[in-house]
């Protein structure tokens, strides 16, 4: 959520960072709102004030034997007028509410300005697309010619955009998890966590997903959401809380199935893994002070990154847009993997500092050692990584021609030292 006194001291700047996420300005309508809401606030303690010195003249009154009625009429005019006014501050500061938090996080100033993700601006590439002496598959026909990968199934069980995984692919889900979470704790210090999977509003607001992103989610019947990504539970872990500024950073991890409707990509990545309502991903969390969130930004981005190298895998690094960059974020690096089956890159993690947007929602926030006053704390999520995207590119990074697919070195171990999925050696 934005900072409503930013907006009072600076509204061009805050007209200019909607125009960069292509919206209209509404400075003049945040701030008419906040205007009614102050004065409604003004009169509010003007006639407390008034209720409270009344009522004093009520009790000299009466202890000189004075008619006090019409005083006492007066105290319960201004008690309806009391309770009148502070509905409506109330209601003035629910709709100021509302409508800050409906708007986007601020761009950072480094963030390249454009519509879409045409926009986008590449930062490296790592690795070069293997050269095949065959025509390479996408990982549809891979897994299928493998009997391990089964859509029709999925379909019979739950529908569109699923799958059932068997085999060494099951497995391999599986290892890539504990692959990935043992370089993230081992290396790059984050404290592994077990989440819960389904959290209430709270939760959802704090992160950002409500209450724009409802038509995204699952929600059970008994009120609570099934989580779209870790982020949220483990964003939420310090909501509420006044952490010790010198502990920061704080560090967390999590491998947990993620599920989304995905009801705004409709005929987008139908085939196969890519878009799925129901997904494993290990995700990356940091709670910073302000001074620590850019350089921690770059030090997620490098944790991602070191799966990608570990496994071997080409891919590219870019800067989100301004148009093609999450709610929440106010600058994004994307890791696009090499998919050699559609000749592209493909997103596999995003990792994005949020600035104390979250935090504000959350009310998550520090204390310096020997002072009194807090701040709002820093927060950034990243993929480190998305697992069915990684299982995807090793299926058609490492596919062989006999259909065959070579794991990759570093994940022999997970696996029990199987070389080869498929083929004669299956």
């Amino acid at each position: 959520m934005l900072d409503i006194r930013w907006i009072r001291d600076d509204p061009a700047a805050f007209d200019q960072a909607l125009a960069r996420r292509g919206m209209d300005a509404a400075s003049e309508s945040v701030l008419s709102l906040d205007r009614d809401r102050r004065a409604a606030q003004t009169r509010f303690q003007e006639l407390q004030q008034r209720r409270n010195d009344v009522s004093k003249r009520v009790g000299q009154a009466k202890s000189k034997g004075e008619d006090a009625a019409p005083l006492i009429a007066e105290v319960g005019r201004l008690k309806d007028d009391v309770q009148a006014v502070e509905e409506e501050e109330r209601a003035l500061g629910k709709r100021l509410d509302e409508m800050l938090a409906a708007f986007p996080n601020a761009p950072a100033d480094d963030v390249p300005v454009g519509p879409d993700e045409s926009a986008n601006v590449e930062i490296r590439r790592v690795g070069e697309p293997r050269a095949f002496d065959f025509t390479p598959l996408d990982h549809v026909a891979v897994g299928e010619k493998l009997g391990l990968m089964d859509f029709e199934r999925a379909s019979k069980l739950s529908g569109a955009r699923f799958v059932v995984l068997s085999g060494p692919l099951a497995r391999m889900e599986r290892a890539l998890a504990a692959f990935m979470l043992d370089i993230h704790t081992r290396e790059f210090g984050y404290t592994e966590v077990a989440p819960p999977l389904l959290v209430r509003d709270d939760a959802l607001f704090g992160s950002g997903q409500l209450p724009k992103f409802a038509d995204d989610l699952f929600r059970t019947e008994e009120g609570f959401w099934l989580i779209p990504t870790a982020e949220v539970p483990l964003a939420n872990l310090v909501a509420g809380e006044i952490l010790d500024e010198e502990a920061l950073p704080l560090r967390f991890t999590a491998a947990t199935p993620c599920f989304r409707s995905e009801a705004g990509s409709a005929g987008r990545d139908t085939r196969g893994m890519i878009r799925q309502h129901q997904f494993t991903k290990v995700e990356l969390i940091s709670v910073t002070a302000p001074e620590q969130s850019d350089a921690e930004q770059e030090r997620m981005t490098g944790a991602a990154e070191t799966v990608l190298q570990r496994l071997g895998l080409p891919y590219r690094v870019v800067t989100l847009c301004t148009g093609d960059m999450g709610f929440a974020a106010r600058r994004t690096f994307d890791i696009e993997v090499w998919l050699p089956g559609q000749g592209a890159y493909r997103e596999i993690s995003s990792c994005s500092t949020c600035g104390d947007f979250q935090a504000r929602r959350m009310n998550a926030r520090a204390r310096r050692k020997g002072e009194k006053g807090t701040r709002f704390v820093h927060t950034l999520n990243g993929s480190g990584l998305a697992v069915g995207r990684t299982m995807v590119a090793i299926l058609e990074n490492y596919q062989q021609a006999d259909g065959s697919v070579v794991v990759p070195e570093a994940l022999r171990p997970y696996l029990g030292g199987d070389a080869v999925i498929g083929g004669a050696d299956a």
